[in-house]
């Protein structure tokens, strides 16, 4: 696999997340999160451009490359929650992220992670290199699983540079560990309730 060559890629980052307990029963299986960032150079910082559409027509290459790093994570585990994100340099704008995460993007990334039913949940913001960002996660057949709403923290210690943009894949195996607050279960979706 490969990202479209129109993207400069500086670096790649991927985050892995195993939670074997916390309060209360110790959950059958561990909850694993992942995470994968691509690190590329922005071709429109520090300008005004009207269209933004070059960003998006090369982004099936992101979500495929991004979801499939993202999966290999989990080592042989199904992702049963996806989101994504980004952040671009000070010399961006928020648009530029959007710009990338868009359908393309997220019909992609739902093949690469064995599909998808449910709109893939996404944060962006501008940011300075070494910014924190709240990733979130849902399941991905159904958004209002309540025991899959979740985020994975990542933090890039050198990026985004001002003229960067780093666009995220996120994955998990399950949701919350012990999570008991009611509402729509992935059972619920299963029997098509």
């Amino acid at each position: 696999m490969s990202i479209d060559p129109f993207y400069s890629v500086r670096a790649w980052h991927s985050f892995v997340q195993e939670t074997v307990h916390e309060l209360g029963p110790a959950p059958e299986h561990p909850l694993v999160k992942a995470a994968v960032a691509v690190v590329f150079t922005n071709p429109f910082a520090g300008r005004w451009v009207e269209d933004l559409s070059p960003l998006t027509d090369a982004s099936e290459s992101l979500g495929r490359e991004l979801g499939a790093r993202a999966v290999a994570l989990l080592g042989g585990r199904p992702a049963e929650s996806y989101g994504k994100g980004g952040l671009v340099g000070v010399n961006g704008e928020q648009e530029h992220i959007v710009a990338c995460v868009t359908t393309v993007f997220g019909n992609a990334l739902r093949a690469a992670v064995g599909g998808g039913e449910a709109w893939i949940s996404s944060a962006t913001k501008v940011a300075t290199t070494g910014a924190s960002i709240d990733v979130p996660l849902a399941y991905k057949d159904e958004v209002y699983v309540r025991s899959h709403y979740d985020a994975i923290t990542l933090t890039l210690p050198d990026a985004p540079r001002p003229d960067e943009i780093v666009i995220i894949a996120a994955v998990a195996t399950g949701g919350r560990v012990n999570a008991r607050v009611g509402g729509m279960t992935v059972a619920d979706v299963v029997a098509g309730t």
